[in-house]
């Protein structure tokens, strides 16, 4: 991918290598992280020790040569996003697109939807409209899941960014409603068809960033259906050693996301995107 000497955002918010302390969590969130414990096959006592004993305090350091190229790449990605969204948002949708900060962290950061840790990977926030990252996943994504390269990184980005259009568009709203009101295979089928609706737009994404700055290189879009597999839930099962139950996927098979950020790609259309109407609801 092409980024160099390229628009960085301004609503990137870097709390890499800032003292902090963070509150403990509370069982939800150990819960949470015992969770991504589960499907990533990551020992993860010593963080729950951590968020028992109510958190950690890290001092102040400086942020490495690689972590500050890590830096300029996101606000780049994130910069794309935006351009991009600003004009297919309102052409496709009806829909004006505000843009969404991005906090990158270490270890530990609160948002408006709690406290978090980095294990649980990149999120995004509604209620603060704000996507979270910690850097530290992306080496995790090439060396303990196999998806490597630069643009299998933007893809995340993008997935993230591609859950606050759906809250531009009320999707996330209306997924919410209706897991709280269901049981727990059907809340988890709603929450894959979230997913996989972010993966979708997040090939729009590539596909139209593409056209608009000409930034991709030969394998990227190869990277990015090879990051969509990496993460699927079956995938992550089968790594972890765990028997693969198809109805406590949250995110989807390998299949279906490489699949449907494949058809997001190569419509360029949000119309092409609406998981729940494929999946007759």
């Amino acid at each position: 991918m092409e980024w160099r000497g390229r628009r960085g955002s301004r609503n990137v918010e870097d709390r890499r290598g800032t003292g902090a302390r963070a509150g403990g969590m509370g069982i939800v969130g150990v819960l949470a992280v015992l969770a991504v414990g589960y499907f990533f096959g990551i020992d993860i006592s010593p963080i729950v020790g951590a968020l028992d004993q109510g958190g950690q305090s890290s001092e102040p350091r400086e942020l490495t040569a690689e972590e500050q190229e890590m830096g300029q790449f996101v606000s780049v990605v994130l910069a794309d996003n935006e351009e991009v969204w600003h004009r297919v948002l309102p052409q496709q949708a009806g829909v004006d697109y505000r843009e969404p900060s991005l906090v990158m962290f270490s270890g530990m950061v609160n948002s408006a939807c709690g406290t978090a840790q980095s294990a649980m990977g990149p999120f995004y926030c509604p209620n603060d409209q704000k996507v979270y990252l910690d850097t530290d996943f992306f080496r995790t994504m090439s060396q303990r899941m196999g998806a490597k390269g630069d643009f299998a990184y933007a893809y995340v980005i993008a997935h993230e960014v591609g859950h606050h259009v759906q809250n531009l568009l009320g999707i996330l709203e209306q997924s919410m409603a209706v897991r709280q009101h269901s049981g727990e295979a059907q809340a988890n089928r709603i929450s894959v068809l979230t997913e996989l609706q972010a993966d979708c737009f997040a090939g729009i994404w590539a596909r139209q960033a593409n056209e608009q700055f000409g930034s991709l290189e030969p394998g990227d879009v190869e990277e990015a259906i090879g990051a969509a597999e990496a993460v699927g839930d079956d995938t992550l099962m089968a790594n972890a050693g765990r028997a693969v139950v198809p109805d406590a996927f949250t995110h989807g098979s390998s299949e279906q996301r490489m699949e449907w950020f494949q058809r997001g790609f190569q419509s360029g259309q949000m119309g092409q995107c609406d998981t729940f109407k494929a999946a007759g609801m």
